[in-house]
């Protein structure tokens, strides 16, 4: 028997598989949303509840000692995200004639970097607790932010075979 007698049935196998497949994940339920939460909306993480996270994960992965409590606290407090600018805040400035909206790029980019430079020297002084083998441990963690997750592309997702990373 040659190929070309098995094609029609390899292809219609192949069919038929991926058929079954898409009426199987048809078939399942989507997941339940939470109470009080309508189905398909997306809400902000509750910062308190990540904020709690992140200390645990730090207090495991580093080993902290009780009396490194204090200088732990002093680095999440350094690291929470400011609030973002109102929406009305947003569309005033978007309203702006080019050099007062530039201006105001300006003062927001300085409270940015002001932040920086605190979550900086929070970030020096809790390192300055460690052990060496507690600063190794910090060292290997994965940067916090925007980073996260994040191939070389600089986008999640980018470094398939059609993307630009590798």
């Amino acid at each position: 028997m040659t190929f070309n007698k098995f094609a029609p049935l390899a292809l219609g196998g192949v069919l038929l598989t991926g058929l079954m497949t898409t009426a199987a994940a048809a078939q399942q339920p989507p997941p339940a949303a939470a109470p009080g939460q309508p189905r398909g909306e997306w809400r902000r993480p509750d910062p308190e509840a990540m904020a709690a996270r992140r200390a645990e994960h730090l207090r495991a992965a580093l080993q902290l000692r009780p009396d490194q409590e204090p200088a732990l606290k002093a680095f999440l407090d350094a690291g929470r995200p400011a609030q973002p600018p109102a929406r009305a805040d947003r569309e005033a400035i978007a309203k702006l004639p080019t050099p007062q909206r530039l201006d105001a790029q300006r003062a927001r980019m300085t409270e940015r970097l002001a932040r920086f430079d605190q979550r900086a020297a929070a970030t020096k002084r809790f390192y300055a607790q460690l052990n060496p083998a507690q600063q190794k441990a910090f060292d290997a963690l994965a940067p916090r932010g925007h980073g996260k997750g994040m191939g070389k592309g600089g986008h999640r997702g980018m470094g398939g075979p059609m993307g630009r990373g590798g």
